[in-house]
């Protein structure tokens, strides 16, 4: 709900439609489609009581989850960016931050996530299962996958953790790479009032970074092998379904254009449904 807020208010509010807005609105899109690749599924599974996934709906669902999720980790190194060049230069940020610039920054973010989503339907297609297919998970991540399968899973197991921890650390480090640049601009901004309004730009991102960066490195950056089913649960819940629920909280509805953008589409929709007499 809080995401689709996000992308109505970014559509019809001209206030919002700034570059900084216009990657919010695309996280909050990419935040639904995450969240729903392992929720709709495990709401019909507890709604019917039938707790069964066929094996390609199984490796449908990791192929998408691990898509977005790396689609998602390059978003927010755009998004760095895009606060670097705003409080670093900002008297170039018109001319930097282009419309057609944003759009292939974004549009870069996805071709990442389709190559990611391609490599994984291959990965997973070289799978055998042949004993017993129960996952001791909430959706088909890829620790019960590699340990239900009867295939020799020992090259899958170290190519899968390579190139996650690729896609996940140079994110990091790019993106703490902006943060480094942008802390150094704000030290030596001279109005105290100007550093704190740069600190409160940035400490959403950061929050969301700590969230997403600490519960991926958890889960993949090592082989998965050597993290408890336990372990992996109850990180990758809160990456599936804590973090896309508080998302929308952490950037957006506690920002005070935001908020008033959102009182004022509020207003117009009470005074069409309820015009005065």
């Amino acid at each position: 709900m809080g995401n689709t807020t996000i992308i109505f208010l970014v559509c019809v509010d001209h206030c919002l439609q700034t570059p900084m807005y216009f990657f919010i609105s695309n996280l909050a899109f990419l935040e639904i489609w995450f969240t729903s690749s392992t929720s709709i599924k495990l709401f019909v599974i507890l709604g019917s009581g039938r707790r069964t996934i066929s094996l390609s709906s199984c490796f449908t669902q990791s192929c998408f989850y691990f898509a977005l999720g790396c689609t998602e980790m390059v978003l927010l190194v755009v998004m760095s960016f895009d606060r670097y060049i705003a409080i670093c230069q900002p008297l170039r940020y018109a001319a930097v931050m282009k419309p057609q610039l944003c759009i292939h920054l974004v549009a870069a973010a996805w071709v990442v996530g389709i190559a990611v989503l391609s490599y994984r339907l291959v990965l997973l297609y070289k799978l055998t299962f042949c004993g017993s297919n129960k996952i001791h998970h909430f959706f088909c991540d890829s620790s019960p996958l590699f340990t239900l399968s009867c295939s020799d899973t020992s090259l899958l197991w170290k190519t899968d953790s390579v190139l996650l921890s690729f896609i996940i650390l140079g994110s990091l480090c790019f993106t703490l790479a902006f943060y480094m640049g942008i802390l150094f601009c704000i030290l030596h901004l001279p109005a105290a009032a100007g550093r704190k309004k740069a600190f409160a730009t940035c400490s959403s991102h950061l929050t969301t970074l700590a969230i997403v960066c600490g519960s991926c490195i958890a889960l993949y950056v090592r082989p998965s092998r050597d993290v408890s089913l336990e372990t992996n649960r109850t990180v990758a819940l809160l990456n599936t379904v804590l973090y896309p629920v508080l998302n929308p909280f952490i950037y957006s509805l506690r920002n005070k254009t935001v908020i008033l953008a959102l009182n004022e589409a509020i207003a117009r929709a009470t005074t069409r449904l309820f015009p005065s007499s």
